[in-house]
């Protein structure tokens, strides 16, 4: 019988997480949750401010509007320019390796069994593995232990920043329309609500996905957002009652 517990079981290894594009699986979250993230608190502290100010909903629907389209293109244009300054920077130094690998593949060799003496190797596996890997494929080898880059999974600055700008747009929904559709008795604590709600689950469903504690993420949102709206709605009080 196998045991699962047993780690030279089958099964054992059959279970156990597989990490393969990580990196960018992690961008594409990143990017996710912070567009959702900005996108809940930015319009939330936005329409509560105005909210505080003026209870005239065609404002603050207009201010709510104005800001999510705002914010939206702005994180799209934001990641799109930070993705393309990594996209070519590992570009750069992928051209740069097939350089030196076809202009000094000797040194290059030595390089790499140096890189693996750096990582625990004995010198004459170190160089064994090195020209073991580069009769395989040099660049392969050293793109991957030399700069851990994977060249057929560069990050596509088009899908950060349309990810960046749904994510963005999608989590100025909840506030949006919670501020709108409520009375003016019940716009502000129904808007602190949904906020508080929409910044639970985005920090717990951030957290399941990249394996880390979930009551650290949701808090850090919370007490951010609630203490972002509570900013806002005191400004928008003082400047509503000064009548600026």
């Amino acid at each position: 019988m196998l045991d699962d517990h047993d780690p030279t079981s089958p099964t054992a290894h059959a279970a156990e997480p597989h990490y393969g594009g990580l990196p960018q699986r992690l961008n594409w979250l990143r990017a996710g949750v912070l567009g959702a993230n900005d996108g809940i608190v930015s319009t939330a502290a936005l329409v509560v401010g105005v909210a505080g100010a003026t209870a005239a909903s065609a404002t603050i629907l207009t201010a709510g509007v104005a800001g999510l389209v705002a914010g939206a293109v702005s994180m799209a244009l934001g990641e799109y320019v930070s993705v393309s300054s990594q996209r070519d920077t590992e570009r750069a130094l992928l051209d740069k390796e097939r350089t030196e690998l076809a202009t000094s593949p000797a040194e290059e060799l030595d390089e790499l069994a140096a890189l693996y003496v750096a990582k625990g190797a004995s010198p004459e596996t170190a160089r064994r593995l090195a020209e073991e890997l580069t009769a395989k494929d040099a660049f392969a080898a050293h793109v991957d232990v030399e700069l851990g880059i994977d060249p057929e999974a560069l990050t596509n600055p088009w899908h950060a920043a349309l990810s960046s700008a749904v994510a963005f747009t999608v989590g100025s929904i909840p506030p949006l329309l919670a501020m709108v559709l409520s009375g003016p008795q019940l716009r502000i604590p129904l808007t602190f609500v949904t906020v508080l709600i929409a910044l639970a689950i985005t920090g717990a469903v951030s957290a399941r996905l990249g394996s880390a504690k979930v009551g650290p993420a949701v808090v850090r949102l919370m007490v951010g957002g609630g203490f972002a709206m509570a900013v806002t709605y005191a400004i928008g009080r003082l400047l509503g009652s000064a009548g600026l």
